[in-house]
Order: structure tokens, then sequence, then C-alpha cells
């Protein structure tokens, strides 16, 4: 099977390579893996002991960091290495201020590439977010008696491990990985049933790093001006058919105010050709006396959304109306805001136990979403319960992190 599994491995790199050409998503990819080594010589000596956390893309990434934070609380005297496979996470983490000592794209995973990696440095500990698995790298750490984990694990039955031809996956996983930690009873009673029994619930370590986000200085300069104290909704990571909710809630509601953070920038010029009146975040800088009769503001910078939705009656969250993925709704839900999104959610278990605790809804078109808004607003008993059950989903989970530090430290003895 491993024969099989390189040939898939070869065949994804030659399709990336030919993508490249045509997609610049891509092409930062492939031009990213060829610094990687480098990067990794440039940071760490072979003697360097360090503890290495990959992430396929910016949502594990944000999935893993408040187990990273107190991996170097614990281990202070350890390098950090941060690895993404997608250039989404790669792209956003490498602008901010972060606590790794090298960030970097992981490598194809080609048995000589992940040994030449590997061996330049000494890993102690690696983890891998919630189901990004290869299989020449997990069995390289393994020689190497790094010790391995999954840290928010999620199984699900529709993947390759329950199927007939997925048993060699299975036996990888069972060899190479210490320890599941998974988000889910469901995830865990599956992986239990292929008989990986090395794990343990530990729940989502999202529910962490989004109750920190309370703690922080949230303000964003304009936003009360723009606000002028009345209701308002936030659109994040906006697709198409948030937008077209935005347009039919603009119409309905002249007291409403409206703020709409697209997914992706390239969005931007679109909805203001739509909605010529609006404001761009970029301008109103220089023109806070005049945005306070504005109905909708567009924002044309990123890292703002997870503060804007501090200011937010009801939010709207993107991807949730087709198969791109939902976006993440526990950023509202952490600030006691009602979140309304798509029923396209089956890899976000955190949205159905929102809908069942009644912090959140989902719906399976714009034109019923935008009914349910327009009545959300005229029944305050309604939106302020919403707001109370949003908040208390996310304060009533456990403390993953810790959950999950306190096996390690057993498990990981350092020498």
């Amino acid at each position: 099977m491993i024969f099989f599994y390189n040939i898939f491995v070869r065949g994804l790199i030659l399709g990336m390579h030919v993508l490249s050409w045509f997609n610049e998503k891509t092409k930062k990819g492939v031009d990213g893996r060829k610094q990687s080594l480098s990067i990794i010589r440039s940071s760490f000596s072979k003697t360097d002991r360090v503890i290495w956390m990959h992430a396929a893309s910016l949502g594990e990434y944000e999935q893993g960091l408040p187990v990273l934070e107190k991996l170097k609380e614990s281990f202070p005297e350890h390098k950090i290495l941060i690895t993404f496979f997608s250039p989404s996470g790669y792209e956003n983490v490498i602008k901010k201020n972060h606590l790794a000592h090298a960030v970097c794209y992981l490598p194809f995973d080609r048995k000589n590439t992940v040994k030449e990696f590997t061996e330049q440095m000494n890993v102690d500990l690696f983890f891998t977010v919630k189901y990004d698995y290869w299989y020449n790298l997990l069995q390289e750490l393994r020689n190497k008696k790094v010790k391995i984990y999954v840290i928010s694990a999620l199984f699900y039955d529709r993947q390759v491990y329950f199927k007939s031809y997925g048993k060699w996956f299975v036996k990888q996983l069972r060899k190479n990985v210490d320890w599941f930690f998974h988000q889910t009873a469901s995830s865990f009673a599956l992986a239990e049933s292929i008989g990986l029994e090395h794990s343990s619930i530990a729940g989502d370590t999202r529910f962490d790093r989004v109750r920190q986000l309370r703690l922080r200085d949230n303000k964003v300069k304009g936003i009360e001006e723009f606000i002028n104290s009345k209701k308002v909704i936030v659109f994040g990571s906006s697709w198409e058919a948030e937008e077209k909710i935005l347009s039919n809630v603009f119409k309905e509601n002249p007291d409403l105010k409206l703020i709409i953070a697209p997914h992706d920038l390239k969005r931007v010029q679109g909805i203001r050709q739509h909605f010529p009146d609006a404001v761009l975040y970029s301008n109103i800088q220089n023109s806070l006396s005049e945005i306070k009769d504005a109905r909708l503001l567009i924002i044309d910078s990123i890292g703002l959304l997870s503060k804007l939705y501090s200011y937010a009656d009801i939010a709207v969250v993107g991807g949730g109306f087709h198969d791109a993925g939902l976006h993440n709704i526990l950023e509202a839900a952490t600030f006691g805001v009602p979140v309304i999104f798509g029923n396209h959610y089956k890899k976000n278990p955190e949205a159905d136990e929102l809908i069942s605790r009644e912090g959140g809804k989902s719906f399976d078109n714009e034109t019923s979403a935008s009914a349910f808004i327009y009545s959300l607003l005229q029944d305050e008993k309604l939106l302020r319960k919403m707001s109370e059950n949003a908040e208390m989903f996310v304060e009533e989970k456990p403390n993953s992190s810790e959950l999950i530090l306190k096996h390690i430290r057993k498990d990981f003895a350092v020498n």
C-alpha cells in the first residue's frame, strides 16, 4: 500500500505544479516549499530541541495555538516550529507576531525529502491538528522516537479509515501516533471502532482560543461612530450568498447598520458596485464625522473581523451556503452574538451544538435566512435569549488545552 500512497503523493505534487501555472494561491505553496529547508537550516541547529506544530491551514492553526502556547510555557528551553500545508495559513501567520522560531510550508511527503527536513533539528514533540496526516512524515518522526499527538482530532464516517481499503491508513496511525485528543464523543467512538484506542475526549481547543478574545482590547477605531447607537449586523467571511442576505436586509431595514468583511478582499470591488453609498473602512479614518449617516461599512483590511463581532447584535457567518466550508462561528458566539449561517457544515460539529443550544440557526437558502433576521430584529426578547445562549455555549466548554497539557506533561519527559 505504501507504493500506491507514494504514487498518490507524486501525483499530488505534479498536479500542484501544473495548477500553479494558473492559480496564484497554489503557486505560492509550490514556490514556498522551495524555501522550507533553508528556513529550517537558518533557524535551528541539529542539536536544538524542537516542539513542532503542523496545521493544514489557518483554521487549524487557530485550533492548535492554545496548546502550543501552553507547551512553550511548560518547556521554555525548546524552540518552536510551525508548518502549514496551505498558503492561506502560511500567508496570514507569517505577517503576524507569532511565537515560533520558524514558520514554513510542510515539505511534500516524499521519504527522502522529509528525512532531510527532520534531520536539521532535534524534534522532541510533534502534533498535527484535526486530521492532516502525512504518512512518510509520521513514520520518519516515529523512527526518531518523537512523541506524536493529534490535537482536536475529528473522525467522521465518510473518511478513508472506514472504507474496506482504509486498513493500511489505520495501521499507520495506530503504529505512529502516541495519542489522539478528540473534539467530540462521536469522533472518539469512531476511532475506537477501528482500533485507535490510544485516545481521549478533550474537546475543541478553539473554545479556549475564542474565550481569550474577550480579554483583549477589542476596540476598532471608527466603529462606534459608524454604529451611532443603532443595531448592527456583522457579515463575516462573506461569499455571494451572504452578500445576497445583506442586500435583502439592507432593503427591509433602513435604520440598521451593516458591516461586511468578505472572505476575499477581491470581493470588495463588486460589493461596492452594488452598494455605491457604502463606506470603505480604509477611508473612514479621515472622515469619522461623516460616517454616522452611512448604512454599510465594507472592511477592506484583514485581521479585524474577530474584534468586529464584539460590536454585533447579530452575525451572519459565511461559507455555509455551499461546499466551501463554514467559517468560524465561535468568534461571534463568544461575544454573545446570535449566529446565522447556511446548512452546509458537516465538518463543523460545533454548528449543530450551537443550534441545539438555540444560540444560532442555519438555513438552506438566503431568503429564509433574511426573513428570520427580520423577525429576530422585531423580537427583542428572542434576540436577547439567543445572545445569552450563544455566550453560555462557549463559556461552559471545558478548558481543552489544559486537559491536553496535563496528559502530555505525564507522557513527555524532558531529559
